[in-house]
């Protein structure tokens, strides 16, 4: 289940984040692209609670490896679905600020404090390595998702209409 946040605690995560994801968390654009596809996928009614996913995978509360398994379990759909979903938001919201989600993941991995939890106590060796992980997955995720979307150019022909340069 996706992790309710105060507001001051939101507020206090996304005081550390790099602005360019700051940007993308409050953009109508991101609003429109999750709208959109929710409405194409037949789960509007779930629009609430992926806007809540994809805003935890922002400011790096919620695991990029968990984003797709999170919606299935928040909106009860299955995995096809959750799938589908998860490719366009990862093409159309993760990818264009990909070198920023990767920082902030390694910010994490450097031990910076980013628990909003009262009990402050240091990670662990396992914690760091579990972070580590996290950040290289996001990294191949994201562009596994990016080249699903890409098309391969065709070859160029000549122009045999085009009479030639002397």
């Amino acid at each position: 289940m996706v992790q309710k946040y105060t507001s001051e605690q939101f507020w206090k995560l996304y005081e550390g984040l790099p602005q360019e994801l700051k940007d993308v968390i409050f953009a109508e654009e991101t609003g429109n692209i999750i709208y959109e596809t929710c409405k194409k996928n037949g789960i509007a009614e779930g629009l609430e609670k992926i806007v809540d996913c994809v805003g935890q995978v922002l400011v790096g509360v919620l695991s990029f490896n968990d984003f797709q398994k999170t919606l299935e379990k928040e909106l009860e759909i299955d995995e096809e679905t959750a799938q589908k979903v998860a490719r366009e938001i990862h093409r159309f919201i993760f990818y264009p600020v990909k070198t920023a989600l990767e920082e902030l993941y390694k910010t994490e991995i450097t031990g910076v404090p980013t628990a909003v939890k009262p009990s402050v106590a240091a990670p662990s060796a396992q914690d760091k390595s579990e972070n580590a992980e996290d950040g290289q997955a996001l990294k191949k995720e994201i562009e596994k998702f990016a080249a699903a979307g890409e098309k391969e150019e065709e070859p160029k022909n000549d122009d045999t209409y085009r009479e030639p340069i002397e």
